[in-house]
């Protein structure tokens, strides 16, 4: 990263970790408490964003390398899985796991914003202006759903422990384990081309940034001719 970009991304990755410490705090200031709220993938994701921001953050101030370009890509798409599902699915009145949206206080109302809407965009924002380019493969859409196939399975079987889901859509009580299934399987599907998304848009990104560098000065098709010292003829005497 060069030293002009270094200090915006440092501040960037700043923004990102103290917006996820923010709003875990001001959401802890409401009925939940800080253990009742890490099952829950917002909180898992808002965690591994600002730990991953945090780190990125060091780096650039060091001078050190980025972090992988397919870790962040991941958690990344993870934050922004957390902000699509809860504006579309959660907090969507005409969606069909729609949650009651309870009367909030003003500080935990500020909470949800932060974790919900504010750091998804921050670490979006980061990933697409400081993110090293063209690193990213179709694959890595598929390798990326690994995490949360891992959170279903352990929605599911807390649920079994605690008879308690995080999320209608994942609430096995009320849907079935056939319907779990079902909802699974087109959130996944979702999430995969969400995945795909993020490598088509960082491909883009790359060869706006090729078609952008300044193009190297052509070299010469021929070697440049010796030149000759000029010849002296010897003066005679007579």
């Amino acid at each position: 990263m060069t030293p002009r970009r270094r200090r915006p991304a440092i501040l960037l990755r700043l923004a990102v970790v103290l917006a996820v410490l923010a709003g875990i705090g001001l959401t802890a200031l409401g009925p939940a408490t800080l253990t009742g709220l890490l099952p829950y993938f917002t909180i898992q994701s808002n965690v591994a964003v600002g730990v991953l921001a945090g780190y990125a953050a060091w780096c650039a101030l060091r001078g050190r390398p980025e972090p992988p370009s397919v870790l962040k890509g991941a958690v990344t798409l993870y934050i922004t899985i957390t902000g699509t599902v809860y504006h579309l699915v959660l907090a969507n009145p005409a969606s069909p796991f729609a949650m009651a949206q309870p009367d909030r206080q003003p500080g935990e109302w500020w909470g949800n914003q932060f974790l919900h809407t504010v750091v998804p965009l921050l670490a979006v924002a980061d990933w697409a202006l400081f993110d090293r380019r063209g690193r990213l493969r179709p694959r890595y859409a598929a390798w990326w759903l690994a995490f949360p196939l891992a959170y279903l399975g352990f929605a599911l079987v807390r649920g079994l422990v605690v008879d308690r889901y995080p999320y209608p859509f994942l609430d096995a009580g009320q849907l079935g384990y056939d319907g779990v299934t079902v909802s699974a399987i087109g959130f996944a599907l979702a999430f995969w081309l969400l995945g795909l998304l993020f490598v088509g848009v960082d491909r883009l990104l790359a060869r706006a940034g090729t078609a952008q560098s300044p193009p190297s000065a052509p070299a010469s098709a021929d070697p440049p001719a010796p030149v000759r010292p000029a010849s002296r003829e010897p003066t005679g005497s007579g």
